[in-house]
């Protein structure tokens, strides 16, 4: 009788334990389903009707046609590595766009305030990510291990503020105006809350967006380029 009651105890604990291993691993892939399938905001179809967002675009690429052409032809190993970085990590390619509009790709951007490397972080932020940051090493300027980094900030960013366009807002600013924003607003809507950002973060937003549609390609809304992919407003690094 002992027997049975022990054995019977040890089936429940381990049928507990497997249950609670799967909704563990439910838990992770839904939020890797969800943080691909809900990457909306960058898609210009959907936003080109806000704050004037469409001629931004144009103006913002014609601009910088010379550069991220330059960009496009000399970093296509780059971006393919922070690419594969990020799928690793579940969180959407076209997060690669961002070092871009953060650094243009230089590993050696200084930002006045002390942000350093391709993903411009700053020193706190970076030894909090697990970076080495000091006078024999910044490890802000190794590409493999900053793009781990910053990895995981936007992810911890996503799943703070669960919409992508707050997650990058928040990375540029930190969390804290993003917040305040929000409370302003009365509102998790980033087009409805921007107003009350910063205009660096703002734009920094749209900076993001007009990167994607140069190098995805979309003639309808880049305006004179003629760029000849056809930006579907599918995952980039697929």
């Amino acid at each position: 009788m002992l027997k049975l009651v022990l054995v019977t105890l040890l089936f429940f604990f381990s049928s507990a334990s497997a249950r609670n291993d799967q909704r563990k691993a439910d838990h992770i892939s839904d939020f890797a389903a969800k943080s691909l399938n809900q990457f909306h905001v960058f898609d210009p179809e959907s936003w080109s009707h806000h704050h004037g967002l469409q001629e931004f675009v144009r103006k913002y690429n014609r601009m910088q046609a010379e550069k991220f052409s330059q960009i496009k032809k000399q970093n296509k190993a780059t971006l393919q590595h922070i690419s594969k970085v990020f799928t690793s990590y579940k969180l959407p390619a076209e997060l690669k766009y961002l070092a871009i509009v953060e650094s243009e790709l230089k590993s050696t951007a200084t930002s006045r305030v002390g942000a350093l490397g391709v993903w411009q972080l700053m020193p706190q932020t970076a030894i909090e990510l697990g970076l080495t940051v000091d006078s024999t090493n910044d490890e802000r300027l190794n590409l493999h291990k900053s793009t781990k980094a910053a990895a995981l900030y936007l992810r911890d960013l996503y799943r703070t503020f669960d919409d992508w366009a707050l997650a990058v807002a928040a990375y540029n600013c930190g969390p804290g105006p993003v917040y305040k924003a929000i409370r302003k607003a009365d509102s998790r809507n980033y087009w409805d809350l921007q107003e009350y950002l910063p205009k660096e973060t703002r734009n920094h937003i749209k900076k993001l967006m007009a990167t994607q549609v140069y190098f995805e390609g979309k003639s309808s809304f880049s305006g004179e380029f003629n760029l000849s992919d056809q930006y579907d407003g599918a995952l980039a690094g697929k």
